[in-house]
């Protein structure tokens, strides 16, 4: 099937699909599965940082600290348990996850725009998604990172053991419905973000190898817009153009700017953050529900997806002029596979928040779908 050479396109100025990576395309929570395969403990480890980042970006608002940061806080723990460059290569193309019929629908979304990846995955791990996806890499922006620059020494290799030791026996943080501040949180939970805040913003860089946390800078929440500003820019497009997928924290300014913009947002199995920023919850344990859209938008914009959701059924779909070769792969999926479309509204946003967050376990896994 060659959906790019016939697919039709938009005489209008260039209108743009991005995507986030890990969801959307993937089932993986890549730098979660390195830490538990490397470091003892390390699912504990990976989810109170991550909850932790959770606080930092939403709660707090440390200044300098952005949604995903979580990808360079774990860095130093992944240098003392001896990960290097090929290691993250080897390990990541052995355990790719594709979201079923990702690879499909971006070989369709290619055809009626341009195409980008924007995600906060190491680059390590989104080169081998892309030799996998058959899908260019130059059209990629994420977390550059050269494991093999940072040196570290056999006593803060153990210096690391031992805080790690000590951090997987802290309560993680749960973040209180609607929590303003720090003090809004339980006084345990308080102290488990305090003692966190001396062992990342202190501890660690003492040490030789805290140059890593100051040097790394992942593709997270303002560096997603940032990148998402640059390739609008470089096509002389507009943020009206631009449909965005994603479905997590680190994409929640993403959202802003483009649905501020008058883009369409979307969110594919996305958690209570990434809901509640986006215009779209799409509900699906298969991608070409995200082609489907994508071609509305090509072809017609923004208001005309609205309409198609309005109407989100398999005989109003049957009426819908979508591309042919795509439609017949969407209608495969049948009732009983049939992806739930909805508009965000204040009416409907918490139930959607809930409902979407329960799917996204059922698709990646309990303890991947909760993370932030």
């Amino acid at each position: 099937m060659n959906a790019m050479s016939s697919a039709p396109k938009s005489s209008e100025r260039p209108r743009v699909f991005i995507s986030d990576c890990e969801g959307p395309i993937s089932k993986n929570d890549n730098a979660y599965e390195l830490v538990s395969h490397f470091i003892p403990e390390g699912e504990l480890l990976f989810t109170l940082i991550s909850r932790y980042d959770d606080v930092l970006a939403d709660v707090v608002k440390r200044e300098g600290y952005k949604a995903g940061d979580t990808l360079k806080l774990i860095l130093p723990f992944l240098k003392a348990y001896g990960v290097t460059n090929e290691i993250m290569q080897e390990y990541s193309s052995h355990n790719i996850l594709l979201v079923a019929s990702a690879k499909d629908m971006l070989q369709f979304v290619r055809g009626f725009m341009p195409s980008f990846i924007v995600s906060t995955s190491y680059e390590q791990y989104m080169r081998a998604l892309c030799f996998t996806l058959d899908f260019p890499f130059e059209n990629v922006h994420c977390t550059r990172l050269d494991m093999d620059k940072y040196k570290i020494s056999e006593e803060e290799k153990k210096k690391l053991n031992r805080l790690r030791k000590e951090m997987v026996k802290l309560p993680i943080p749960e973040i209180p419905e609607g929590a303003q501040s720090l003090k809004d949180f339980p006084r345990r939970m308080q102290q488990t973000v305090q003692r966190l805040d001396e062992i990342f913003w202190n501890s660690i860089p003492s040490m030789e190898i805290g140059e890593v946390l100051r040097e790394v800078n992942p593709v997270g929440g303002s560096e997603k817009a940032a990148a998402v500003e640059g390739i609008v820019a470089e096509l002389k497009s507009s943020f009206q153009n631009v449909m965005y997928v994603g479905d997590s924290i680190t994409d929640v300014e993403v959202f802003r700017l483009v649905r501020g913009g008058g883009g369409l947002s979307v969110s594919f199995n996305g958690n209570a953050f990434a809901v509640r920023e986006a215009e779209v919850a799409a509900l699906s344990g298969n991608a070409v529900v995200t082609a489907v859209l994508a071609d509305v938008f090509s072809r017609s914009g923004k208001r005309q997806v609205m309409n198609l959701i309005r109407e989100w059924k398999l005989s109003a779909l049957e009426k819908f002029s979508l591309y042919q070769p795509l439609k017949k792969c969407f209608f495969r999926l049948g009732r009983k596979n049939f992806p739930r479309v909805e508009l965000v509204t204040s009416q409907n946003v918490r139930k959607l928040m809930r409902e979407s967050t329960a799917f996204r376990k059922r698709v990646r896994g309990k303890v991947v779908g909760r993370l932030g």
